[in-house]
């Protein structure tokens, strides 16, 4: 399902987002992979309404793109990486 609008991860925004995610690195366990990696691969699924399956390499195995997503989405994560990206989408403007 391609989502219209999803914007590319900047330097800018991503510095407006890491604030809204879990630690890089958790106190036990192995270290997570990259989240401004997979997260350019969220937003690339997003973008092209491709298949999981279809994410570049350059953002990590697809399973870990949609185990990240499923994790963010039942813990709020994405709903905090969405409100963020709402507020840099420009506001239609209501004519008359």
């Amino acid at each position: 399902m391609a989502v219209p609008g999803t914007p590319a991860l900047t330097d800018e925004r991503w510095g407006r987002l890491a604030p809204h995610l879990p630690p890089q690195k958790p106190r036990t366990g192995r270290p997570a992979h990259d989240h401004r990696r997979l997260l350019g691969g969220l937003l690339w699924v997003m973008r092209a309404g491709a298949a999981w399956r279809e994410a570049p390499a350059e953002f990590g195995p697809w399973q870990t793109l949609y185990g990240r997503y499923t994790l963010w989405q039942g813990d709020g994560t994405w709903a905090r990486i969405l409100g963020v990206l709402l507020a840099d989408a420009p506001q239609a403007t209501a004519t008359s």
